[in-house]
């Protein structure tokens, strides 16, 4: 291992001489603190180093220790409910250790080495074993059972494997002859953050991640193993559509990646998430969730790291056959950082000062997700979902970070300010958005939901769009001026943005709606146009369709309990018919 001396420093990046034989990406001890730095650059026997920590007070001289180690995070029982910084300290721990603010240099690991998990083995002396097969089991929380897998590149026999017991993630639970001799295997295993975990294949993203959300589920769909962006101004409602995300979606695991965003954001979640209950078992959310907190004001190179550790801790959740998802927000605050450190590396900027690799990077890490069959001898399948929050300066999409990641992304929730002043939540503008996963999801709606599920989608969208269009009409000219179809698609579009898209995340009912729901209403508000627009034909005028009664029953379907759904739309469809009747009968 390498041992060099500082020669220059500039902010979080510093260079160190006598560091020949040092690895890129490897992870060094620099000054008297042993504050933690990765390699990022080297030249000679010349190393750049990015430090994860504060770095005021250290000066030219102070000496630097390679470790021979990638910066990696231990991957084990106990990551659940835990919150951890960007590079996989845990809070809580570094709390009692040095008190409310963190100390530099403090050195705690990731999983605790003292607790003892109740191990249950899966596998027999004379199994032959490759990486990712199951060894045994652990009852992570209440919700998750954590299998402990072969970890990969290791192939053989099990020579012997642990009886049912207590062990700590140090303890060997196996030992597996391979080709180059006898390897023990820990329940805990450490993974290179910036190395995607193997797999054997991708699959096709065909089964929707169910979100709950009617605009996401209904308009634009995102698949298990998808890749989505949220981009949107200061206040539109990034960070609570993620929070309904991580709340609602079917999604087994959550991995939440606060990176860069304001310490009273990250407040906010590190409050709230441990008192939300999970709404399909009951038991509380962070049974099922990982925290990765990296506010603004915290050290600027660890913003770099906390992307990848959050995207490492949900492929291996992946690998044990789980559906995770993983929120990022946001990724901006992760460009700016790039920038920075590429700044002071004096690099040649690209376009708005950002590093001209900012594409490669955001395609690394968003590839890093998808529906795949892992390395098991079972082929069992598993998913990764990363929605990245992009906070584009002003609202403008035109930038850099926001056009780079929708090139990548498959789904784009464009989050539209204007809607939200509007108090028209979630504010994502239905006109600007669109998913590239439609085709891929049709398969399951139509067996699932309904085989109508595209045509009526199809057919809703079709109407705002007209909406759009006469609604620059009406800016001139005024809605009495329209012929009376035309004041008719105003009318059935009104009911699908009010009581279909606006959808009220604070509310105990509205809050989540399930597919087969989202599905019943938006076809009985097609019905009230199609009936509306048989109406007119008969001579009905488009205002009296506009004061019928049974729009307020309409509106009042979102609140409706799932098991009552169908019972209040049968009563609605009976209104409808016999009020619209009424009308052509008084017009006839």
């Amino acid at each position: 291992m390498a041992e060099g001396k500082i020669i220059k420093i500039a902010g979080p990046v510093m260079i160190a001489s006598g560091m020949r034989g040092s690895k890129m990406y490897e992870v060094v001890r620099v000054g008297e603190e042993n504050l933690i730095g990765e390699i990022i650059e080297l030249e000679g026997d010349k190393a750049t180093i990015q430090v994860y920590e504060e770095t005021t007070g250290i000066k030219p001289g102070e000496k630097v220790i390679g470790t021979g180690a990638s910066l990696s995070v231990e991957l084990g029982p106990g990551i659940l409910k835990m919150i951890y910084d960007g590079i996989q300290r845990p809070l809580e721990v570094v709390k009692e250790t040095t008190g409310t603010f963190i100390s530099r240099g403090v050195n705690v690991p990731s999983l605790d080495r003292d607790k003892k998990w109740d191990f249950t083995p899966l596998a027999k002396e004379g199994q032959k074993v490759v990486g990712g097969d199951f060894l045994g089991e652990v009852p992570e929380t209440e919700l998750i059972m954590h299998k402990i897998m072969v970890p990969p590149g290791i192939e053989g026999e099990i020579v012997s494997i642990a009886k049912e017991g207590k062990y700590t993630v140090e303890d060997v639970i196996a030992t597996i002859q391979t080709d180059e001799g006898e390897k023990k295997v820990q329940m805990m295993q450490k993974w290179p953050v910036r190395e995607p975990r193997p797999i054997k294949e991708k699959q096709d993203p065909t089964i929707p991640l169910i979100t709950g959300q009617r605009i996401l589920d209904t308009f634009f769909p995102v698949a298990k193993g998808g890749t989505a962006a949220i981009p949107g101004p200061f206040g539109a409602g990034k960070t609570v559509t993620q929070h309904q995300l991580a709340k609602w979606s079917d999604a087994d695991i959550v991995v939440y990646v606060g990176c860069g965003e304001r310490g009273n954001e990250m407040t906010e979640v590190l409050e709230e998430f441990p008192h939300l209950t999970d709404p399909k078992s009951g038991k509380p959310l962070m049974e099922r969730t990982v925290l990765i907190a990296n506010t603004s004001n915290m050290p600027v190179a660890a913003r770099d790291a906390s992307v990848y550790t959050g995207i490492t801790l949900g492929e291996y959740y992946r690998d044990m056959g789980y559906d995770v998802a993983l929120m990022a927000d946001s990724t901006s605050r992760w460009a700016e950082a790039m920038r920075e450190i590429s700044g002071r590396l004096e690099e040649m900027p690209g376009e708005e000062g950002y590093p001209a690799y900012l594409a490669s990077r955001l395609a690394d890490f968003y590839e890093r997700a998808g529906r795949v069959i892992t390395l098991s001898s079972d082929n069992r399948s598993g998913s990764l979902t990363v929605v990245g929050a992009v906070s584009p300066p002003g609202g403008d999409f035109s930038e850099p970070v926001t056009q780079n990641t929708l090139r990548i992304t498959k789904v784009f929730w464009a989050l539209d300010a204007s809607l939200a002043d509007r108090r028209h939540f979630p504010a994502i503008n239905w006109l600007r958005s669109y998913s590239l996963y439609l085709d891929g999801v049709e398969g399951w709606w139509s067996k699932e939901v309904s085989s109508e599920w595209k045509e009526l989608r199809a057919k809703a969208m079709a109407l705002l769009q007209k909406e759009s269009e006469l609604q620059e009409i009406v800016q001139l000219v005024g809605p009495d001026a329209l012929p009376e179809k035309e004041r008719i698609v105003l009318e059935g579009a009104r009911v699908i943005r009010e009581d279909f898209l606006q959808q009220n995340a604070y509310h105990e009912v509205d809050t989540y709606c399930s597919a087969k729901k989202q599905f019943a209403m938006l076809e009985v508000m097609l019905k009230f146009y199609d009936k509306a627009v048989d109406a007119v034909n008969q001579g009905v005028p488009a205002r009296e369709i506009a004061d019928i009664g049974v729009k307020d029953d309409i509106a009042r379907l979102k609140y409706v309990e799932e098991d009552k759904i169908e019972e209040a739309i049968r009563e609605v469809e009976k209104k409808l018919d016999n009020q619209l009747k009424e009308l052509i009968e008084k017009s006839g």
